[in-house]
This record gives C-alpha cells, sequence and structure tokens, in this order.
C-alpha cells in the first residue's frame, strides 16, 4: 500500500530538514507509524503540535523542551486495539478468574486473564507526546536540588550477589504515585504550563504497541538484547530451561540494550514496572476514546493505580502490552517507576 513515493510525500510532510533526517534513520521507526496508518488511512493525516513557547512538533518528531526535561516522542493521532488477544498469556497456572486453584492448566485450556479483557478500538483523541525513556535517577534528583521533590529515594537495592548501587542514567526507584505528581508538578514549572502528567494506561499501551498486535512491539518474543527480564521467572512458567535469556537481576541504564520499539521508545517491556495516571479495574472499561479515560482518571478519587510494562524482577508474560498489575498510590519498590506525557494543543499543518 505504500511505496517509495508515498513514503517521501509522508516523511515531506513531517515538517523540517531536521525533523526528515531523523525519521529517515530508522526504516522501522517509519514503518511504526506506516503500519498504524495502515490501518487508519483517514485518520493518518499529519498535524503539528503546540509548545508552550509556540514551536511546534510533528508526529514522531523526539524534543526536549528544558534542560530538566525528559527526552519525548510525539505519537501519531490513530487508533488502536487495546487489550490482549484471547489466549496470548503463557502463563500455564490457574491464578486469575473466579475461584482460581493455582494448579497448573492443560495444554488445550485457554487462559483469559480478565483485567486485559475486554479488547476494543480506542480513538486516540488526546493529543501527545510520551517520554523516550523512564525518568532517570538524575532527572529525579533535579526535582529533589530544585526542591519540588520531597522524596530523595534510595538508588540501589540487593541481590543475591550483595547491595548493587545505580547511577544517574538508572531509571529511578523506590518513588510512589504521590512522589511522582510532585515531580510532574516541578517539571510543569520548568516550562511555565500545566502540560507534562503521567500517562493514562491507554497511552502507555498505546505508544508501547506501536501499531502491533503480537505480545510484545518486537513480536511474540522478547530476547535478552531488547528486555531486561528475569530469566529464572521465566523459565519457572514456561517449565523448560531458557538459557538465551540472562539473569540481570537489576534495572540497567535507559540507554543500554537494544531495547527501543518501532517509535523509538526505550524499554516499554521490562526493566521497571512503569505507573499510570489509571484507577485500576478488574476489566478494562471498553471506553471508545483516548479523552473518556483520560476524563476518568482526573475525576477519580484516591485508588490503587494501574501500572504496566513488567521488570527485570518478573517472566516474560509480564512485559507484555496488554499486562495491567496494581499498587496503592503510597507504594515504593525497587522494580517500579515510570515515564512522563506532554499534553498539546492540535494545529493543522499547512
Amino acid at each position: 500500500m505504500f511505496g517509495a513515493e508515498a513514503m517521501e510525500d509522508l516523511v515531506k510532510r513531517l515538517g523540517t530538514t531536521m525533523v526528515r533526517q531523523q525519521v529517515m534513520r530508522s526504516i522501522g521507526f517509519l514503518a511504526g507509524f506506516l503500519a498504524v496508518a495502515a490501518h487508519n488511512p483517514a485518520e493518518a493525516d499529519v498535524v503539528s503540535y503546540l509548545h508552550a513557547d509556540g514551536r511546534t512538533v510533528a508526529p514522531l518528531q523526539a524534543f526536549r523542551e528544558c534542560d530538566a526535561c525528559s527526552e519525548m516522542i510525539v505519537m501519531p493521532p490513530v487508533s488502536f486495539m487495546m487489550g490482549a488477544v484471547v489466549g496470548e498469556s503463557r502463563d500455564p497456572f490457574d491464578a486469575y478468574r473466579e475461584g482460581a486453584t493455582l494448579r497448573r492448566r492443560g495444554p488445550d485450556e485457554i487462559n483469559v486473564i480478565p483485567a486485559e479483557h475486554p479488547r476494543h478500538p480506542v480513538e486516540m483523541d488526546v493529543h501527545y507526546a510520551i517520554g523516550r525513556n523512564e525518568v532517570t535517577h538524575a532527572e529525579w534528583m533535579a526535582c529533589v536540588d530544585g526542591g519540588g521533590c520531597t522524596h530523595d529515594p534510595e538508588h540501589g537495592l540487593g541481590t543475591p550477589d550483595g547491595y548493587v548501587k545505580l547511577g544517574p542514567l538508572h531509571p529511578v526507584i523506590n518513588v510512589s504515585y504521590l512522589d511522582m505528581l510532585e515531580y510532574v508538578a516541578w517539571l510543569n514549572g520548568q516550562v511555565s504550563a500545566a502540560v507534562y502528567r503521567l500517562p493514562s494506561e491507554v497511552e502507555w499501551e498505546y505508544a508501547a504497541r506501536t501499531g502491533t498486535q503480537t505480545r510484545f512491539a518486537q513480536g511474540d518474543d522478547l530476547t535478552a538484547d531488547q528486555a531486561n527480564i528475569s530469566r529464572g521467572g521465566t523459565e519457572n512458567l514456561r517449565g523448560a530451561l531458557m538459557p538465551e535469556l540472562v539473569e540481570r537481576r537489576v534495572p540497567v541504564p535507559v540507554v543500554e540494550l537494544d531495547a527501543a520499539n518501532s517509535w523509538g521508545l526505550r524499554h516499554m517491556a521490562g526493566n521497571v514496572w512503569e505507573l499510570t495516571f489509571s484507577c485500576w479495574s478488574e476489566e478494562h472499561r471498553g471506553l471508545a476514546t483516548d479523552s473518556a479515560y483520560l476524563a476518568l482518571a482526573q475525576s477519580a478519587p484516591s485508588c490503587r493505580r494501574v501500572n504496566k510494562g513488567g521488570s527485570f524482577a518478573e517472566a516474560t508474560v509480564a512485559a507484555r502490552s496488554a499486562r495491567r498489575g496494581n499498587v496503592s498510590e503510597t507504594f515504593r519498590r525497587d522494580n517500579r517507576g515510570f515515564r512522563v506525557v506532554r499534553q498539546f494543543l492540535c494545529v493543522d499543518m499547512q
């Protein structure tokens, strides 16, 4: 459907020479957008988004809005299918339905995890960018040093080999949802606009999938070079040795591994669980739009918050795009972190 001429036309419409060069550096990066546009041709019109200072950015463009800000990537405004395909989880235990007994399921029994269903279409009508990486310890400490964050988190963890101290480019860990709210409030102060926040779970899953419906954006399996997940946990669930995986036992710096999906977002699978703005529900609410999910999150009282993406401490199955977990708003742990989104006003590109 998209030949060389059509691809070149799309790249031209993405704006400046700098943007065109950035997109063309990675065919996979552009192919992710084209894969979504192929399913939503009427929605693939390219638009630009307005910064607080009047600058504009285009879909799939990367930017950093301030010295303390994360590098962000603009998400294309199209639709996707949220939730799991029936039977995609390889978790062999009967653990998720009412009355579950934790027995090992038979080979012909389909595992349906209610919290990942119903699978349903969502129109992405909120214009936003999301962090290329998880928020790093260095970025967090800029908030602490600037007086915006009251919590100075422990930046290391115990392992069977002893205590491991992490560095400035590791994701920040041991921070709670309430701590994260302080961070985004401080970040908004850096740009003098209320535009940064945590992602809703639909925004997180959309960004993780990049138009795919496989278990992970990279396909139905992950390699040790693509994701920081637990070898031992994966072997236990799969009931087989998997020497090709690696047991790292700690997060890795956000710039390590071949961890980017086709839109350039890194560690959307594994490394640390990432908290979202959304309240937990036992099943997907089946809403039709991103804005409906966002409004629901904004109107909710205190609740347990959805986290996504799995971590270094869990099996590969936990890193699936559809997987959902939840924690309290005060919960802190060494395998939890987050990334931010930046919401935009939309401006038609002339």
